[in-house]
């Protein structure tokens, strides 16, 4: 595109499933900006997703998000039936009960034992004799929805500028008149409002406004898609470990995508698989069920973005409150984006009682804990 210059209301830096989400939501109030500095949006953690929506999924604090966020994501056609079981061996009682108790007893969870384990995961060792059904976890349509919440943003009338790096941004004015110089590849311009979505980037963002750091870490996960023999049931579930050292799921014909769980601390990258963590997931995976891993068809990696207290960022800054924080969304962004997005509006343009929030409580993501 040609040079960018003039004015917006809000330049949102990363255009990823955060950045997308939120420019949606705000280009029916504001003129947006939305930055990528990928020639693809989405290009990073959200086109690397596994991608599931699960209530049990990021913990208590992240579940009013998860659950305001399900409706809205079914009835636009997002999600479809996979359930999920979280499987243990006798050693992992103990996390059996924490989960059921984290979540209270609303039916979230339905405990099995061995023989029900066996009924519904063909070839399941003979160790693993407890689990929990989580008969409401779903598949999210991660390219749907990114692409749905893009193609808002520019109907509304945003701009999206793709290939385009954030370079820095300088304060100036005062008062109601008070904004942003933001310099990119393509241009400068100015903006009332700079919101930070860019994921793993977030904190170098922040340095480059001159805004303080408040340590989101950048986390490698690897993910293989395996043909294993039998070929995995196109209705499997997804499977989870009770001590979270492996999650997998079918992707039809016979392959699943499975993932050892890990969170190795990365700089913000391009990230990659490492061998020995591709070697570590099939190992776990011959721990738990007898199939034959006939291929390794593909490997990738993605970085997932955590806060210190592992819970999203959401909120103006409390030293430069022109600067927004809309980060640190760990692995559960995707799941709970429609609300995530909703309440950074109202935090911004000042809505209240907003119906689809009642159970959300803004003070669990402000930025300001972390000061």
């Amino acid at each position: 595109m040609d040079g960018l210059r003039g004015s917006y209301d809000a330049v949102i830096v990363g255009a990823g499933m955060a950045g997308a989400s939120l420019g949606a939501e705000l280009a029916g109030h504001m003129s947006v900006l939305l930055v990528e500095m990928e020639d693809q949006p989405g290009y990073h953690a959200t086109g690397r997703s596994v991608a599931f929506w699960s209530e049990g999924y990021g913990g208590p604090a992240i579940r009013p998000l998860t659950r305001a966020s399900g409706p809205v994501l079914a009835e636009q056609g997002f999600l479809s039936p996979r359930g999920g079981l979280h499987v243990g061996r006798a050693e992992d009682a103990a996390l059996r009960r924490a989960m059921v108790a984290d979540y209270g007893d609303d039916g979230l969870f339905v405990p099995l034992e061995a023989a029900q384990l066996r009924a519904r995961i063909a070839g399941l060792r003979d160790d693993w004799t407890i689990g929990l059904e989580e008969a409401g976890l779903r598949d999210i349509d991660v390219a749907g929805l990114h692409g749905a919440c893009l193609a808002r943003l520019r109907r509304l009338g945003g701009t999206v500028a793709q290939g385009c790096r954030f370079e820095g941004a300088a304060p100036f004015g005062a008062g109601e008149g008070a904004g942003w110089e933001v310099r990119l590849s393509d241009g400068t311009v100015r903006a009332g409002l700079l919101v930070n979505a860019a994921g793993a980037w977030a904190d170098p963002v922040a340095r480059a406004a001159g805004v303080r750091p408040i340590g989101i870490t950048p986390l490698r996960r690897t993910v293989v898609q395996l043909r294993v023999d039998p070929p995995a049931a196109d209705d499997l579930p997804l499977v989870i470990d009770l001590a979270q050292r492996f999650y997998f799921k079918p992707v039809g014909a016979g392959r699943i995508w499975l993932t050892p769980h890990d969170e190795h601390v990365s700089p913000p990258v391009d990230a990659a698989p490492e061998e020995l963590d591709v070697a570590t997931a099939i190992d776990r995976l011959q721990q738990v069920v007898d199939w034959r891993v006939a291929a390794v068809e593909r490997r990738w990696a993605g970085l997932r973005s955590f806060a210190p207290d592992r819970r999203p960022v959401y909120g103006r800054d409390p030293d430069r409150p022109g600067f927004f924080w809309f980060a640190g969304q760990g692995g559960f962004g995707i799941q709970t984006a429609p609300a995530a997005a909703r309440l950074a509006r109202g935090l911004l343009t000042g809505e209240r009682d907003d119906p689809m929030l009642a159970g959300v409580d803004a003070a669990l993501y402000a930025p300001g804990r972390l000061r």
